[in-house]
């Protein structure tokens, strides 16, 4: 008999609109809403995790190396103006890679 992680019970008010779009939403991925609500903080979850242990790769990568240059904010062009001068752009110019480089 396989085991259940334990769970809780959330209990959320939403307007009527909202509600219509998750039922919409749920039902063209043949979901209950539930399961719809759970995926969708399941993912934020996980994204926020991702995003918390790359910055602390981060900071780990820009603590061994101190004096390179701190890696960009995110979204941010990594080399301003490579670009537009004809370059690739991004940390591979400068030879070095991140390892979140082309995860977004």
């Amino acid at each position: 008999m396989a085991s259940r992680a334990a769970s809780r019970v959330l209990s959320l008010r939403v307007d009527e609109e909202l509600w219509g779009r998750i039922r919409a939403h749920a039902a063209r991925r043949g979901m209950s809403v539930q399961d719809y609500v759970v995926r969708a903080l399941v993912r934020d979850d996980f994204d926020q995790r991702f995003m918390a242990s790359v910055e602390e790769t981060d900071r780990f990568y820009a603590a061994a190396a101190p004096g390179m240059a701190p890696p960009p904010a995110p979204g941010a062009d990594p080399v301003p103006g490579a670009a537009a001068e004809g370059g690739r752009g991004g940390l591979a110019d400068r030879g070095q890679t991140r390892p979140n480089a082309g995860i977004r």
